[in-house]
C-alpha cells in the first residue's frame, strides 16, 4: 500500500486564499459556487484527465471528481489560470501525479490551502536515461497497468480518508479496477512473449513508455525523454536511427500531443512503418478513441503489439 500524502480531511470552508490573493486575479469569482451548488458531495480535483478518470471509477457516486486540464491538453508545460486557482480553492482534495510531471504544481499548491495526495508515492520509479532530466524519476507510471495498481491503492486511501463512510465502496471499486489492469497486463506479457526477440523494441517520440516497457519485457528507445525536451537533439535522433536500423525495428510510434514530423522522417529513412497515434498525457473526449484510462491502456497496447507483430 502506498504511503499516504494527504493532510487531515476537512469540512467545506470559504476560499482559504479568499479575496486576499484572488481578487486581483479573478475577483473571487466562484468563491460562492459551492454554496449555491445543490450537489453537496466532496469535490476532488485531479490535475489531468487520466487520474481524474481513475479517481472517478474508484469514487463511484460518492464523490464528485473533476479534472483541472481539459481532454487533449498536454500536462508538462501547462500554465494554471486564475480560474484554476478558484476551482482548486473550492475543492476538498487535490490529486496530483507527482514525480515532477506537473512542474507548475508546487507553486500552484502554495497559493491555496487544500489537502492533496501524490499518486505515485507507492510506485517503483524508473529513472530517465537521457536528456536534461537524466537520473530523475520518469513520471509516466500510469502508462503501465502494473504501476497503475499503485495509483489505485493511493486513490482508495485518499478517498477513504476524505469520505470514510464510503471506504468499503472505494475498496470494492479499487479491487475491480485492479482486476481490469491485471487482465491487460496478462494479455500484454503473453503477446510480447510470442513476438520474435528482435521485434521486442518499442521506439516512441517521448520516453513515456518506460514503465510499460519494463513490465512487458520490451527494450525502449525514444527521440526525447519528456516533452519539454522539444524534438530531441541531433545525437538522440541519430542514436535512435542506428538502433532502428541495427535491430530492424518494424514499426516506430509517436504520441497524440506532440509533433510527429521527426519520427515520420525517421521511419522513411529506416524503412520502418509509422504507427500510432499513442495516447499518453490526456484522454480523448467521450466519443473519442480513449475516453478512459483503461481504454487508453488497451488502445496503446493493441497499437504497439500490432506494430511490432509486423516484423
Amino acid at each position: 500500500m502506498p504511503k499516504r500524502r494527504l493532510a487531515a480531511s476537512r469540512k467545506l470552508r470559504p476560499v482559504a486564499v479568499g479575496c486576499a490573493l484572488l481578487v486581483a486575479l479573478a475577483g473571487c469569482a466562484g468563491s460562492g459556487a459551492r454554496a449555491l451548488d445543490a450537489d453537496d458531495r466532496p469535490v476532488v480535483l485531479a490535475t489531468f484527465t487520466v487520474i481524474a478518470d481513475m479517481a472517478s471509477v474508484v469514487a463511484g457516486d460518492a464523490v464528485r471528481v473533476e479534472a483541472l486540464i481539459k481532454p487533449g491538453a498536454e500536462i508538462h508545460g501547462y500554465e494554471p489560470t486564475p480560474s484554476d486557482l478558484v476551482r482548486a480553492s473550492n475543492a476538498d482534495l487535490i490529486l496530483d501525479n507527482g514525480m515532477g510531471l506537473e512542474g507548475w504544481f508546487e507553486q500552484f499548491l502554495a497559493s491555496i490551502d487544500v489537502p492533496h495526495a501524490e499518486l505515485t508515492a507507492g510506485v517503483d520509479p524508473v529513472a530517465i536515461a537521457t536528456g536534461h532530466y537524466e537520473g530523475e524519476p520518469n513520471p509516466h507510471a500510469w502508462m503501465s497497468p502494473v504501476a497503475s495498481e499503485a495509483y489505485v491503492h493511493a486513490i482508495v486511501a485518499a478517498l477513504s480518508e476524505l469520505a470514510p463512510a464510503n471506504a468499503g465502496a472505494f475498496e470494492a471499486n479499487g479491487r475491480e479496477y485492479i482486476g481490469e489492469l491485471r487482465a491487460i497486463t496478462a494479455n500484454l506479457r503473453a503477446s510480447v512473449a510470442a513476438l520474435p526477440p528482435a521485434s521486442r523494441v518499442l521506439v516512441t517520440c517521448e520516453g513515456a513508455f518506460s514503465y510499460l516497457a519494463r513490465d512487458a519485457g520490451l527494450e525502449e528507445a525514444y527521440l526525447w525523454a519528456v516533452n519539454s525536451d522539444n524534438e530531441g537533439t541531433p545525437q538522440q535522433i541519430a542514436a535512435t536511427v542506428r538502433l532502428v536500423e541495427q535491430k530492424a525495428v518494424p514499426t516506430v510510434f509517436c504520441e497524440s500531443t506532440v509533433n510527429d514530423a521527426v519520427q515520420r522522417q525517421l521511419a522513411r529513412q529506416t524503412g520502418a512503418a509509422f504507427g500510432g497515434p499513442l495516447y499518453v498525457d490526456s484522454l480523448s473526449s467521450a466519443d473519442g478513441p480513449v475516453p478512459t484510462h483503461l481504454d487508453l491502456l488497451r488502445h496503446d497496447v493493441d497499437v504497439i503489439l500490432d506494430g511490432l507483430s509486423d516484423g
